[in-house]
Order: structure tokens, then sequence, then C-alpha cells
């Protein structure tokens, strides 16, 4: 298993965005937006390599929860190999499911993707490669 990202839940995207590549140098490495609404910018430490992600939800969105400064954290992100054996795992631990997994299809890569809890509620987002398809 290998830690990929933190993400963090901010109000204004291209503020975080300036914020964190002119004060921390961190670098852009990708952005998109989510299936249910939210976008996201994808920023990672040149020198450590560690990824940073900024998630940004619409006012409607059902993920966007009151702001409270200092409790921005969103999720803590890991790639696996065997999305389904580590989701039976993590399900057999008690976790609860904060969204079930779906496929993500994306321009560069697919994944299988979904979010559990850990005990105290915060939200972990396992992902698997998919394949690559044909063509």
């Amino acid at each position: 298993m290998t830690l990929r990202h933190v993400g963090i839940r901010v109000t204004d995207l291209d503020r975080s965005v300036a914020f964190y590549r002119e004060g921390l140098d961190l670098v852009e490495t990708g952005r998109g937006s989510m299936n249910h609404g939210g976008r996201f910018v994808q920023l990672e430490d040149p020198e450590s390599r560690q990824a940073l992600e900024l998630n940004w939800y619409p006012p409607d969105n059902p993920y966007a929860m009151p702001f409270v400064p200092g409790e921005g954290l969103d999720h803590l992100g890991v790639e696996v190999t065997d999305l389904r054996a580590v989701w039976e795992r993590l399900l057999r631990l008690g976790t609860h499911v904060a969204i079930a997994p779906w496929i993500e299809v994306g321009p560069l890569r697919s994944y299988r993707i979904g979010f559990v809890t850990d005990p105290d509620g915060n939200w972990i987002e396992v992902q698997g490669l998919l394949p690559a398809l044909p063509g």
C-alpha cells in the first residue's frame, strides 16, 4: 500500500492554489472535476514527491459541509493493487462506507475508487488502477 496524497477542503480553489504554489513551492500536477460537481487540484512537492490535493465543493453539493478553519482535512488517499481485498479487510475492521466504490475514468488513467471512514470518522480514499484500455 502506498500513501498517495492528503486532501484538504478549501473555500476558494484559485486562492488556495496560489498560496500553496507561491508560499510552499508546490507544483501543480493535475486538476479536474469530480462526478458529483466538486473540483480538485493536485499539487506536489518536487523534492519529496509528496502530494497535496485541494478539494472544492459548491454550496449545494452533499460534501460541502460547514467550513471551520483548522478542520479542513478532507481525506487521506491510498493507492492499492487489489482494491477488493483491501476494501473487504477494512470492512472486517469495522470501518464505515462513506461512498461505495465506483469507476472513475480519466484522460490518462482510470481507476476504481471508494471512501471509508477511520474510527474517528476521517475519510480515507482507497483507489486501485484499472488495466489500460486497448487502443
